[in-house]
């Protein structure tokens, strides 16, 4: 593994605030969240999910379904059109998270696939659609009474989802992330944490291992993919 380049970070700022439990959708405010960064690192042998189009000059597999209407695993990652953030959206057995990041806000959301689509429901009217079909997720998202289009290439990790809980100094700590392997090399990736639904810096994944352990605030905090937190949010 080797570093291949500086991280390029972007802008930051306060947008949204709100927030819900650990087994629901939320959105906060994320004046302390990382803004988009290029992490210029080569990945060890990645784990495939649905082979994204990007990754692999092998034609992109269909997802693999348990009933006819269910897709038992599949993973989707990109940019929102016109908005610079990243979104992320993770099927399991007919089961769907979503998580939207932009440095400026953030929103959680779950719901369901069914078919060929997926939709996905947040805080108030936020909202995620989306038609699956060609190794991509291609849809809208709806947050804060704006709305952005957004193509998601299906994805393998290390890429995907990434959340982590905990109890740091006796508040709720809760943190987000995507990352998204780059045509070049290297990826792109986004953060949010809050604590008592209070924005606060957000750490940085191991760029070697997502899933390692994060020290916060002298607490031990435990990144998990979307399989161990999928459940979670149900």
């Amino acid at each position: 593994m080797s570093r291949l380049g500086p991280v390029i970070t972007l802008v930051a700022g306060a947008v949204l605030a709100a927030g819900l439990g650990v087994a629901s959708v939320n959105a906060t405010p994320a004046a302390n969240t990382a803004a988009p960064t290029v992490e210029n690192t080569v990945p060890d042998e990645e784990q495939p999910t649905e082979e994204p189009a990007q990754e692999s000059a092998q034609p992109v597999p269909t997802p693999e379904r348990t009933e006819e209407k269910k897709i038992a695993k599949a993973d989707y990652g990109g940019r929102v059109t016109g908005n610079g953030g990243l979104i992320a959206i993770s099927i399991r057995n007919g089961k769907a998270v979503g998580y939207f990041c932009d440095g400026r806000a953030e929103a959680w959301f779950k719901g369901t696939q069914s078919g060929d689509s997926v939709s996905l429901t947040g805080v108030r009217t936020g909202k995620v659609t989306a038609d699956l079909g060609g190794g991509r997720a291609t849809g809208q998202l709806s947050l804060g009474g704006k709305k952005w289009s957004f193509v998601a290439q299906a994805v393998r990790k290390p890429s995907g989802l990434y959340r982590a809980t905990a109890l740091v100094r006796g508040a709720q700590y809760r943190a987000g992330w995507i990352r998204i392997k780059n045509p070049d090399g290297g990826y792109t990736s986004v953060g949010a944490a809050t604590s008592n639904d209070s924005p606060v810096p957000v750490p940085t994944l191991n760029p070697d291992q997502p899933t390692a352990p994060l020290t916060v605030d002298g607490t031990t905090v435990q990144p998990k993919d979307v399989d161990g937190f999928i459940e979670e949010m149900s």
